[in-house]
């Protein structure tokens, strides 16, 4: 169409919003379908943040506030940031918006031109090298495979660095992986990316209070003090606060760039909702015990999920530090063919063969830079994952 630009042929639609859709276009005709597609807890926000938030209304705190957030939320992520990770902010070098998504790219619109380049671990969130691209950069997978347990080497970190990196984007625990890097493999990375200042942090720590067993979450500025001064440390309420819904992602780097962020952000949505700033306050300084309570029930899920889904025939699933996502391989199943006929030829031919012989909806590795693969959340109920994977166990059966 003449009309649009140039800019939207640069992004696809999100691969898992359009799973979680067509599941509930399918569910609402009539079909039996279980969708894991849809990356959110399936817990209520909890009790004292939703009082918070009604507190607020009643209050009045209904009018437009600062482009980048509150002062009392700004200086609870300051404290956030010291308490949690040992990282010392002010509030000029805080920023919120509406959702992680926002505040990754307003940094991208704020620092890319033409031809700068931006490394991106892959399998990697699916809206990471469309917003890149977007901001007019390029992006540059890095492809983790199931046999490095989904990281990357310092090796292959070193060997992407050019002249025209600017950004290295890190997510640990990983969407869609749920692969966590210990302190020991980070600092293998950051002393690579030391020996590059031009290159600069974007890590993505949003999944940081899901994480299992004996694993310790580490951010990047953290294990290498020398990177602070180049560092974007983003985080948001939420995975951790199954507050999805109500949009507040945050970031605390230099100055210079907070402030160019919060000019894009002027621009555009300028505040995030005012409500939703002081449930976040709560949720950041308010009682924090359901954290551990909803880590063991993750845990179990996962346990289950992995469990399950190895003993489908031609699956290998490994088992992730954190997040709440699996990422199994399908190099058994390519090339069988489906009960309904259906030759598997990728994984995005088997997410659809299973959704529509099988009633499971998965999102296919493709959409996240590594096949033949598929992603699973499992922030839903022991019963849903149980019946979800013996469909899958049955599907893989099938196939001949």
């Amino acid at each position: 169409m003449a009309f649009l630009s140039d800019t939207l042929a640069r992004v696809k639609p999100s691969a898992t919003i359009a799973v979680t859709n067509k599941a509930r276009e399918l569910a609402a005709a009539g079909k039996d379908v279980i969708g894991l597609g849809a990356g959110e807890p399936d817990f209520d926000t909890p009790e004292h943040i939703r009082d918070a938030a009604k507190r607020a209304i009643d209050a009045g705190k209904t009018r437009y506030t600062a482009v980048d957030g509150i002062p009392e939320l700004k200086a609870a992520i300051c404290a956030k940031f010291l308490r949690e990770n040992g990282l010392t902010y002010v509030p000029n070098q805080v920023t919120v918006g509406t959702g992680g998504k926002q505040i990754l790219f307003n940094a991208l619109i704020a620092t890319l031109n033409h031809g700068d380049e931006v490394i991106i671990p892959a399998p990697y969130w699916v809206s990471y090298p469309d917003m890149v691209q977007l901001a007019g950069g390029t992006p540059v997978a890095v492809v983790a495979t199931l046999e490095n347990n989904f990281k990357i080497t310092p090796e292959q970190l070193e060997a992407a660095i050019t002249p025209k990196t600017k950004w290295f984007i890190f997510n640990s625990p990983s969407n869609p992986t749920g692969a966590g890097y210990t302190r020991t493999e980070l600092k293998a990375l950051t002393d690579v990316l030391m020996r590059h200042p031009h290159v600069w942090v974007m890590s993505d720590d949003m999944y940081e209070h899901l994480v299992f067993d004996d694993f310790k979450f580490v951010t990047p500025a953290q294990v290498e003090p020398g990177l602070y001064d180049r560092t974007l440390t983003c985080n948001g309420v939420s995975k951790a606060f199954a507050m999805t819904g109500w949009r507040i992602g945050y970031a605390a780097g230099p100055v210079a760039l907070i402030k160019a962020m919060g000019t894009i952000q002027s621009q555009s949505t300028s505040n995030t909702c005012s409500i939703s700033q002081w449930a976040a306050l709560e949720a950041l300084t308010g009682p924090q015990e359901f954290l551990a309570d909803w880590r063991r029930v993750f845990q179990g899920r996962r346990d289950l999920v992995v469990s399950m889904l190895n003993e489908a025939e031609g699956i290998t699933c490994p088992k992730p530090e954190g997040a709440f996502y699996v990422y199994p391989d399908i190099s058994g199943c390519i090339g069988k063919a489906s009960p309904g006929g259906t030759v598997i030829t990728n994984d995005e031919v088997f997410a659809t063969a299973l959704l529509e012989e099988a009633g499971v909806a998965v999102v296919f590795g493709s959409a996240f830079g590594l096949s033949p693969n598929f992603r699973v959340s499992y922030a839903t109920s022991d019963e849903v994952l149980r019946e979800a994977c013996a469909r899958i166990q049955r599907f893989c059966a099938s196939l001949v």
